[in-house]
């Protein structure tokens, strides 16, 4: 009898509070629900520092592709865009450009130093050509997973946020009919700062994921169009000695 009369006593005194804003519900929450807080709003942090700083590289990759591009169209032969390009600022253009030339140069060392067109000996074998596209894939791959990097955890983000704020709701909405039960009393001025408070997670979650799948997927667009770019590049490259029978 004495633990009915108590569990009334609580139902009363969570009816008596007066929740005026959501930080309400957050100060009065449970420490369950504080602790799934405190994890989505480490998410969150986490996720808009992700964003600034694929925002910053993904700019930087563009302005360094727009320079490379410019120095492409500016020169007339492998040489001169050798030339050219050592002098750019490291990027991942120049470095595949780099990677490709300096290979090719091994297997073939006098036909960068002829002129296009001049008799330099043997091409290549079709294994030696397909060593050299293996050799520039292989940068190419290095380059797209490292401008990868921190996509993951956007994606990770945004996927769990949302189950960690629905586990938050079911929690206090557990917790809620829980105290019900005990008090033997549905009276909705009692149950409803509970269902309030679990429903805060829920809100908290999805503010937390929205902004991580959509910087996730417009990121992940940028990626494969800074790889179509890249696959682009190193198939002009092959074409250009094969255009100028250093090959």
């Amino acid at each position: 009898m004495l633990a009915v009369w108590r569990g009334v006593g609580a139902i009363a005194q969570e009816a008596a509070r007066t929740i005026d804003s959501p930080l309400d519900m957050v100060l009065w929450a449970t420490p369950t629900t504080k602790i799934i807080l405190l994890v989505l709003a480490a998410f969150s942090l986490t996720s808009w520092v992700l964003i600034f700083w694929k925002w910053k590289e993904f700019r930087k990759i563009n302005e360094e592709g727009n320079r490379f591009v410019d120095a492409v169209e500016s020169t007339d032969g492998l040489q001169s865009l050798y030339r050219t390009v050592t002098r750019l600022t490291d990027s991942p253009y120049s470095r595949v450009f780099k990677q490709g030339i300096n290979f090719f140069s091994e297997l073939r060392p006098t036909a960068l130093k002829s002129e296009p067109g001049a008799d330099t000996g043997p091409g290549l074998s079709s294994t030696q050509l397909d060593t050299l596209w293996v050799v520039l894939e292989k940068s190419l791959s290095q380059e797209r997973d490292d401008l990868a990097h921190g996509l993951t955890w956007l994606a990770i983000i945004g996927s769990v946020s949302p189950l960690l704020g629905l586990m938050g709701t079911v929690v206090g909405v557990m917790n809620s009919f829980i105290g019900i039960t005990s008090a033997g009393s549905a009276n909705i001025a009692a149950v409803a700062p509970g269902i309030a408070e679990a429903l805060t997670t829920t809100v908290v979650g999805l503010a937390v994921a929205i902004p991580a799948v959509i910087a996730y997927n417009y990121y992940a667009a940028r990626l494969s169009l800074f790889t179509g770019e890249l696959e682009g590049f190193a198939s002009e490259f092959v074409g250009t000695l094969a255009r100028e029978g250093r090959l």
